[in-house]
């Protein structure tokens, strides 16, 4: 169970780096965009962060795509 959920936030997390890094930005620029701060868009990254659906609506808000789009993958 635990390796699964690890599994899910690091693609949730890996879906996150792939967005921001298409539109060229740091993670600190991300996280100005977002309302976040920079060292939780780097957990967030690393799936270290297990986030509620407010800072998914920030993320998907900031980075212009559906939050279903952040989620991509996740049920495999």
């Amino acid at each position: 169970m635990a390796k699964t959920k690890a599994r899910e936030l690091e693609r949730f997390g890996s879906n996150v780096r792939k967005l921001r890094e298409a539109k060229e930005w740091t993670q600190e620029e991300l996280a100005e965009k977002a309302g976040l701060d920079q060292t939780y868009i780097s957990g967030i990254e690393r799936g270290e962060r297990n986030l509620t659906i407010l800072s998914i609506a920030k993320l998907a808000r900031a980075l212009a795509v559906a939050a279903s789009e952040l989620c991509k993958g996740i049920d495999r």
